[in-house]
């Protein structure tokens, strides 16, 4: 027997599907931005770690050479923090101020962004730098998360009845843009290049969506042209507690992604001897490639058990890049690591949309504040296991700051190899949690089968 809830699920879903949205007549201009918007968020995730270590070096160091690498997290933190706030609030927001203020808001924060660097580089080193640079991380952040809180709304309203082929190609911009970003900072630093002139990369999309963005018009959101209530979706998820437990893995998933790739480039640079920002861009060109094809490997399994398979390949991966040496062996484990971590964004996001239709947009930012806020938390953590182990292997802040290059080298290379075998917990302990909801769907699905037969 159905429940209300069941009919209320059907009733918003069905609502959603019959409305009518006006397809404006820019669809394919309003497209162009909605990918060149993902391409920016991607670029400035490669650009935040890329500049990094030389952030470390130049400022964090001068002024809290014990802390830095704390500092560093917290300032990388900053970004996923100001992600997941707009995340959580976006839902509303893009239905009460448009998609047009919000992707305008995005687009000037970065510009913003790029220019609080660009002044941090002509003041000496001091606190007051390491607060301009948490709020220019913090701008890059709000940015990113209004642009998924703008962008998606946006995709089902120009193509009401081909989103999934639509949106697989906008997020697949995310990947390209850390590919196109990481290449280029790569670039920069072989050429003898200031580490500023990734600030460019940062300046000229935004630059460029904010002149596209303020000529043109948006359509309405499909929840408020279908007339759906917030409550009806807040209600869908009170009553459905399976949806927590698929919220708090969200955490862990998100994490054991969006984590390491913004760490890689300061631990990893350190144990391998290379630009840990190329693991990078190999592992977003797999998953611009995997993505492509999620639905082939969905298909073999179900979306519960891809998790397993992802969380196992994920936990493996971060461990065998913990122990990494050479190149060869960091390009293997990041292999590993990258299959895992590919499918686990949208997965999750696909399997929520797939059990809770009802709980629409609210459902899915939750999903996102969830994901960014746990990294927030965990990028200062590592940077405070990676302070602690450098100052055990150094003898003490004293000793630290007297060390030769090549003392410090090991002492940093130490503290990367600590810092990131903490990192592989992350998927292994989820792997239960999934493992037990795929066996339990398995069971319940061969039951219902037999009832269909008696």
């Amino acid at each position: 027997m159905r429940t209300a809830l069941d009919l209320l699920s059907e009733t918003s879903h069905d609502a959603i599907g019959n409305a009518q949205v006006e397809q404006p007549s820019n669809t394919k201009r309003l497209f162009f931005i909605g990918n060149l918007a993902i391409f920016m968020i991607g670029v400035g995730f490669a650009v935040r770690a890329n500049i990094a270590p030389a952030l470390q070096a130049q400022v964090f160091d001068s002024v809290d050479i014990t802390h830095s690498a704390s500092l560093v997290g917290q300032a990388l933190g900053a970004a996923f923090a100001g992600f997941a706030l707009t995340l959580l609030f976006g839902s509303a927001l893009v239905d009460i101020v448009g998609m047009k203020r919000m992707l305008l808001f995005s687009a000037l924060g970065y510009i913003a962004s790029a220019l609080i660097l660009a002044a941090v580089t002509l003041l000496p080193a001091s606190p007051l730098s390491v607060y301009l640079i948490w709020i220019s991380f913090l701008l890059t952040g709000l940015g990113w998360g209004a642009v998924e809180a703008a962008t998606n709304p946006m995709i089902s309203a120009l193509f009401p009845t081909e989103k999934a082929h639509h949106f697989n190609i906008l997020h697949a911009w995310w990947p390209a843009g850390i590919v196109v970003g990481g290449l280029l900072g790569v670039l920069f630093h072989e050429v003898h290049l200031p580490w500023h002139f990734n600030l460019l990369l940062l300046l000229l999309p935004s630059a460029l969506m904010a002149f596209l963005v303020a000529r043109s018009s948006f359509p309405v959101t499909e929840r408020v042209a279908a007339g759906i209530s917030y409550k009806n979706m807040a209600l869908e998820l009170i009553r459905r507690p399976l949806y927590w437990v698929f919220w708090g893995c969200m955490f862990f998933t998100a994490a054991s992604e969006l984590a390491p790739g913004q760490w890689v480039n300061i631990a990893l640079s350190n144990i391998v001897g290379m630009q840990g920002i190329l693991l990078l861009v190999y592992v977003s060109t797999l998953m611009f490639l995997g993505r492509r094809y999620a639905s082939f490997v969905v298909n073999k399994t179900s979306s519960v058990g891809l998790m397993v398979i992802s969380c196992a390949l994920a936990a493996t991966g971060l461990f065998a890049l913990s122990f990494a040496q050479t190149p060869l062996i960091a390009f293997m484990a990041a292999t590993v690591w990258g299959i895992g971590v590919c499918f686990m964004w949208p997965t999750m996001l696909g399997i929520v949309a797939e059990r809770y239709p009802g709980g629409g947009a609210l459902a899915l930012g939750l999903m996102g504040f969830a994901g960014g806020m746990f990294i927030q938390f965990l990028l200062p953590r590592l940077g405070a296991i990676y302070d602690e182990a450098r100052l055990r292997a150094a003898g003490g802040a004293a000793n630290l700051k007297t060390l030769s290059p090549e003392a410090v080298i090991e002492v940093n290379r130490y503290a990367s190899e600590v810092s990131f075998q903490t990192i592989y917990l992350i998927p292994l302990s989820i792997l239960p949690v999934f493992g037990s909801i795929w066996i339990f769907d398995r069971i319940t699905r061969r039951t219902d089968k037999r009832h269909e037969k008696d």
